[in-house]
């Protein structure tokens, strides 16, 4: 496929359009949306209304005028078809490590001490390990790490209290088979914990389908939510009622305007909230979210899955018949591959510096250390194209076969890779 064959498949995709909705600028081929998305045209001028009228003029009078109160579960409510959930089951609050944190010790709490073990993957994102290693400290129990995806069923075993997974995997790609493993798991006696952040907005989620206990995830990669966006949370319905999440905040209370000084839960998932909303960044992520509606008649996330996987097949394909040396860690294997492609290099190749190098060309991809050390490219089927493939394979094979990743200014690394 050379650049023109791309040109006239994005011309004939019926999401090519919505690329429209997004500010991308001129020259750049930008395939990280798995790290962070691309900012929506329609965002900036609804946050400049939510600070100039709705702060500026309304002030305190919007939580009420303007419906800020209420937007943690009317964003939940827009979010929960996309993750196989119903209305008033999804709450937008916090960040995902926080949120983490809440359906981790609410878990444990469900088992009563009697299992205090929690499993999930050594190549799990890190904020969820480190996060469960808090949780499992505070009830005396511990982390066990599967080294492999074939080695976790042996670990749900009497012991287990939880498996925690990330339904995308953030290094590989790889995608887990959330109804056959939550299935193991309550077949052990454990529950079910999933982090969504890789998968919301870009692969089918069915929740409710695969009788799944907690989710979490994050609205600042697929669903374009802005740098920090809210995150989301949600807890099956058949644990209402059975255990209070630990970060107890007034917001989570029953009746929260009513002062009381002791704590009363409010029922369902309305307690996971626990401080005030930040209102600009749940704007941003509102109106992020209008960009679904539009998908909704094209096909929704059928047909988001469809072109993702067709836009991350070309790209293995042509990273294996271009790049000298490239080792997809990615699966072929399209059920178990979710909207990135990473790939390893040579050990004499320094892969941080080809992505720099890349960068320095306009194409925007991500470095992950680690072993192997791996380069991730997200293809986001909102915005990412054909053309996309074609140019950042074309840039990425000159740099490595030229050696022109090798010079001071790409080998020196940033805090952020």
């Amino acid at each position: 496929m050379n650049l023109e064959d791309a040109k006239r498949l994005d011309a004939a995709d019926p999401l090519h359009p919505l690329r429209e909705l997004f500010t991308l600028p001129e020259g750049v081929t930008y395939l990280d949306g798995n790290s962070l998305g691309a900012l929506p045209k329609a965002t900036p001028e609804r946050v400049r209304r939510a600070v100039e009228q709705e702060w500026g003029e309304g002030l305190i009078r919007s939580w009420n005028s303007a419906g800020w109160i209420d937007l943690p579960r009317r964003l939940g409510d827009r979010l929960a078809p996309w993750l196989g959930a119903r209305p008033g089951e999804v709450l937008v609050a916090d960040s995902t490590s926080v949120n983490l944190y809440k359906v981790l010790h609410a878990a444990l709490q469900l088992q009563q001490g009697q299992r205090r073990v929690i499993v999930s993957e050594r190549s799990n994102f890190p904020t969820d390990n480190y996060i469960a290693q808090s949780v499992a400290r505070a009830h005396g129990g511990e982390l066990v790490l599967a080294e492999r995806p074939e080695d976790i069923p042996p670990l749900l075993d009497e012991r287990c209290a939880v498996l925690m997974l990330t339904h995308v995997n953030y290094r590989t790609g790889r995608m887990h088979d959330m109804g056959l493993l939550t299935r193991w798991a309550h077949q052990a006696g454990a529950l079910a914990v999933w982090d969504l952040a890789h998968s919301a907005g870009v692969v089918p989620i069915d929740l409710l389908g695969s009788a799944a206990d907690f989710a979490i995830g994050c609205g600042y990669k697929y669903l374009n939510g802005g740098p920090g966006a809210p995150a989301f949370v949600w807890m099956h319905p058949r644990h209402e009622g059975q255990v209070w999440q630990p970060l107890t905040g007034w917001l989570g209370h029953a009746s929260p305007f009513d002062f009381d000084s002791e704590y009363q839960p409010a029922p369902g998932i309305q307690q996971y909230q626990c401080g005030t909303p930040p209102v600009l960044a749940m704007t941003a992520l509102d109106t992020a979210l209008d960009v679904f509606d539009v998908v909704q008649k094209l096909g929704g996330i059928k047909a988001l899955r469809n072109k993702s996987l067709a836009l991350t097949e070309a790209f293995i394909g042509a990273v294996e018949e271009q790049v000298p040396g490239a080792v997809i860690a990615t699966p072929r294997e399209a059920a178990l591959r979710g909207s990135q492609v990473s790939f390893a290099l040579p050990r004499q190749v320094d892969g941080y510096a080809v992505m720099q190098a890349l960068i320095a060309r306009g194409v925007i991809g991500d470095f992950r250390a680690g072993d192997p050390e791996l380069l991730r490219f997200g293809f986001a089927p909102l915005y990412s194209g054909y053309a996309d493939v074609v140019t950042a394979v074309d840039a990425l094979a000159d740099i490595v076969t030229t050696g022109s990743w090798n010079a001071p200014e790409f080998t020196n690394r940033s805090k952020v890779t």
